[in-house]
């Protein structure tokens, strides 16, 4: 992806080195991208679930290498490029965009869902509309899921914009008054749907950026490479040997891979109603 030159955001809040003591959230990786919110959706009280972010906060001062320096840089530019994405999607519905706020952390975090270690990978919490991100994931997400490449850590931050985006739209307040309504099964399938239209929004950004001419060769590649890598079906064999369907609360491998391509390829939001679509 061509970043380097380019203005980043001016939303991004540097936690780096300010690790909050108590107990955090330790999730599966990319499995745990959304445990968080799901505990908000659930109705009940993250702090008591999360940790109360009691503990002291470190005071030791925070020393970045210049590969994580770069990458910090990276991921502004990348949330730069979805304001401006965003903002003329929305305005040509009519809407205003109100842009999220991107925490780099290391450790732990405090958020306003609770807190949460680096284990639980990236997500997003609607109550404080910020995204959270240790960047270590970066090297979680080539190693551990054979995801390398610039654009597999872009397709990550523009899905978790998704989840803002359907904030905004009233899309997770709608799947959280959804929640007392259905049995655990049919609750993970509205999750299906919801994270299957994040891929699909996140498509719709890449659409965008490879029209502003930041694309490069190989970046489609590696977004649909980082998208199949972390479907529940794979990760389910990785880590357990087998896949469990009625567990699935993110998609398979292709139902990932096939929203982020039909968002790409739409570029705009007629097409990314999963909740609607008769097959995912």
């Amino acid at each position: 992806m061509k970043w380097k030159g380019r203005a980043g955001s001016r939303n991004v809040e540097d936690r780096r080195g300010r690790g909050v003591g108590g107990p955090v959230l330790a999730g599966g990786g990319i499995g745990g991208l959304l445990i968080v919110l799901l505990i908000t959706f659930l109705g009940g009280d993250p702090g008591a679930i999360l940790g109360d972010g009691g503990g002291a906060s470190t005071s030791e001062p925070y020393v970045a290498s210049e590969r994580e320096e770069e990458l910090a840089d990276f991921v502004s530019v990348v949330l730069a490029d979805t304001e401006e994405v965003w903002t003329e999607v929305f305005a040509e519905e009519g809407m205003e965009y109100v842009e999220p706020t991107l925490v780099l952390f290391s450790g732990s975090v405090q958020s306003a869902c609770g807190m949460a270690g680096s284990a639980t990978g990236p997500f997003y919490c609607p109550a404080d509309s910020k995204l959270y991100i240790d960047l270590s994931f970066y090297d979680e997400l080539e190693r551990q899921f054979n995801a390398p490449g610039d654009f597999a850590m872009a397709y990550v931050v523009a899905h978790e914009v998704g989840h803002h985006v359907q904030n905004l739209l009233g899309v997770l307040g709608d799947v959280q008054q959804a929640r007392n309504q259905l049995s655990e099964t049919e609750y993970n399938q509205l999750q299906v749907r919801l994270e299957l239209q994040a891929d699909y929004l996140s498509g719709v950004w890449a659409h965008h950026a490879q029209g502003m001419g930041y694309l490069e060769e190989g970046d489609l590649e590696e977004a649909l490479n980082a998208a199949s890598a972390v479907g529940d079906d794979t990760i389910q064999k990785r880590t357990r040997g087998y896949a469990v369907p009625e567990s699935f609360t993110h998609g398979t491998s292709e139902q990932r891979k096939e929203w982020f391509y039909k968002g790409f390829r739409a570029g705009d939001l007629n097409e990314g109603n999963t909740f609607n679509a008769p097959e995912l």
